[in-house]
């Protein structure tokens, strides 16, 4: 099978996923036995205007047709009007998501740079210090909850030790910069905003660590059992044998192969971290796309839940899709 196919392919099965999480959650939202019209106007609005705004809204319409009209707006990318902030899901999305792609990338960023190094160290300092302690880093990442974590993190370096700046974005007599992108650090540099910047950053520590703690433990377990397995290779004491350093050996010929089944990890992190950002956004009062899916769900805002879904759902299937073209294009194999 040629590349061009393999892309095919996938494109399609990706079409295949997001038609059957569109599915799901629109059974979901209209099955559950909750009004959000009652939810919107109160329990004492007027029989006649409660029918009005179902009229309006289409929910007094049979559930195939509501479905029907559902995918031809999502063909359209309409994506409903959000009942509690009274604006299309879409430009709630435009403004709310940027909060949450900032957030996952410098958790990426965390969750790569110490999940490879500590995954690197473990497996050439096997069943030492370094190694023991990457293990306990691990466990703990993938068992501890993120709403624990993060209250920890904000007890202790918040609150105690006040290192660290609280919940929010920035500060709150921090002039924001001018929106270009959305992401405070990007248009703080295009600004020239250091103080917007360096304040930023410091808000960005802890939500983007418990966001990528669990992928930065997943990560380094992963490159830990890849760099031994490549440590025991032919080709690995061959380079000893000529006479290269160890740490040449190490970055130039064992991580290099070793980060290939990484490399996968990688492209599903991002997305996930994306789509778990939820807590980590309810929990530090981060301004993203997460707190607003949770916000419209606490008053039954279904079209800003449906929406958000899907948006997250089509960020997560397009890094699948690019992950599983690197990997075909590493790997011819792949292909078949």
């Amino acid at each position: 099978m040629g590349l061009l196919n393999f892309i095919i392919k996938r494109l399609l099965l990706m079409l295949l996923v997001l038609f059957g999480v569109l599915c799901i959650v629109f059974v979901i939202a209209n099955i559950i036995p909750a009004d959000p019209i009652g939810a919107l106007l109160g329990g004492n609005a007027p029989p006649e205007v409660v029918d009005q705004y179902r009229h309006k809204l289409g929910l007094d319409k049979p559930l195939a047709q509501r479905f029907v009209d559902y995918v031809a707006g999502v063909l359209r990318w309409d994506l409903g009007v959000s009942l509690r902030t009274n604006n299309p899901v879409t430009e709630d999305i435009k403004k709310f998501f940027p909060a949450t792609l900032e957030l996952a990338i410098v958790a990426t960023l965390i969750s790569v740079s110490l999940g490879i190094w500590l995954g690197t160290a473990s497996a050439v300092n096997r069943n030492k210090g370094i190694d023991h302690f990457a293990r306990i880093f691990s466990i703990l990442g993938v068992s501890m909850p993120v709403f624990w974590t993060g209250l920890l993190l904000l007890l202790v370096f918040y609150y105690k030790l006040e290192w660290l700046p609280g919940p929010g974005r920035l500060d709150i007599f921090i002039f924001p910069p001018k929106t270009v992108t959305g992401l405070i650090l990007i248009d703080s540099i295009i600004e020239g905003n250091w103080t917007a910047f360096w304040n930023g950053l410091q808000h960005l520590i802890m939500p983007a660590f418990v966001l990528g703690y669990g992928a930065t433990a997943s990560i380094a377990r992963i490159t830990r059992a890849s760099m031994l397995d490549c440590l025991k290779q032919d080709y690995v004491r061959t380079a000893k044998a000529k006479g290269l350093s160890k740490r040449l050996v190490i970055r130039r010929h064992a991580l290099r192969n070793a980060l290939i089944p990484t490399v996968t990890i990688i492209g599903l992190t991002f997305g996930s971290l994306l789509e778990g950002a939820v807590l980590t956004e309810t929990v530090f009062s981060w301004p993203g796309l997460g707190r607003y899916i949770t916000n419209g769900y606490l008053v039954l805002d279904y079209p800003a839940v449906m929406g958000g879904t899907l948006y997250i759902a089509l960020i997560y299937s397009i890094a699948n899709l690019i992950v599983d073209i690197l990997y075909a294009f590493l790997d011819p194999r792949m292909r078949v």
